[in-house]
């Protein structure tokens, strides 16, 4: 299954990515309707920040495994928090 392997990628990658420059959390997400449906969340000091990892060797090796386990277009987005709420 490939979400397995997906996850064993991950747990791979996950502490080196969370240590690369600029990298100030990494969050994985799985859809609570399909098992299949999985998120990953970072977050940057800098949108420079993240060009780097973008750029580098291990997003590069990374990356070409991740995209083969997709069944659909894969979606990226960069976004900026535009406020926080606290309970």
């Amino acid at each position: 299954m490939k979400v397995n392997t997906f996850l064993d990628l991950f747990n791979e990658t996950r502490d080196k990515i969370a240590n690369f420059d600029g990298c100030m959390g990494l969050e994985l997400f799985n859809s609570i309707n399909a098992e299949n449906v999985i998120f990953t969340y970072s977050t940057w000091k800098s949108e420079q920040h993240l060009e780097n990892y973008r750029n580098s060797e291990l997003f590069k090796q990374t990356w070409s495994k991740t995209k083969e386990m997709f069944s659909n277009k894969p979606e990226a987005w960069s976004l900026m928090q535009k406020t926080q709420f606290k309970a």
